[in-house]
């Protein structure tokens, strides 16, 4: 792998309870975030096809650990975000680079489909700042229990010049759904949107 991965680590959240009531199943959502170097930390460069390179990767690594730690077939995945923080001395365009041009289809490989667009976040902050991790319903973006977000953070990342790179999955929508909206029963998962 082309990436400088000092760490990895794999998050799992599981609510047994909302507003005082039982969620039964549990719902479930996990998260791979990888501390990388970030080779171009304190100088522009106007070529980031490295960094476009290592999101390509890091899509099917982060993918796979995300999909392994929730406990699921990777097509029983019903949610998908991904987030990058980046170091002081790094550029939000880094973070970009990493999260958009490539990263989306490895990962959707993983899951074996996904229609909608890959909900994201970028910002830039000091170690153990929380990154949120926009979710949203992998084969249809219009269904509203599916829009939900992901807090995860590392005591000691990322550094002035590292980047967390976030990918986290659901095995279902938030608990108690009750706000309207297409229904999972009712997508058609052909344009993303429906």
């Amino acid at each position: 792998m082309s990436a400088d991965i000092r760490k990895i680590v794999t998050v799992v959240e599981e609510t047994l309870i909302e507003g005082e009531r039982p969620v039964s199943p549990p719902t479930r959502r996990a998260a791979a975030i990888a501390v990388i170097r970030n080779p171009h930390a304190r100088k522009y460069v106007e070529n980031l096809d490295d960094l476009i390179a290592v999101g390509e990767e890091l899509g099917k690594v982060l993918g796979e650990r995300a999909v392994a730690a929730l406990g699921v077939a990777g097509d029983r995945v019903e949610s998908y975000g991904k987030a990058a923080l980046v170091g002081a001395d790094g550029e939000l365009e880094h973070a970009a680079a990493l999260l958009h041009p490539k990263l989306g289809s490895p990962l959707r490989k993983v899951l074996g489909k996904g229609a909608a667009l890959i909900p994201s976040s970028k910002k830039r902050g000091a170690p153990g700042a929380p990154l949120d991790i926009p979710l949203g319903h992998k084969d249809a973006a219009f269904v509203r229990s599916h829009f939900d977000g992901m807090e995860v953070h590392i005591a000691d990342a990322p550094r002035a010049d590292e980047i967390m790179i976030a990918i986290a999955v659901t095995d279902s929508g938030r608990p108690h759904p009750r706000v309207g909206g297409l229904k999972v029963s009712e997508i058609k998962g052909e344009d993303g949107l429906r």
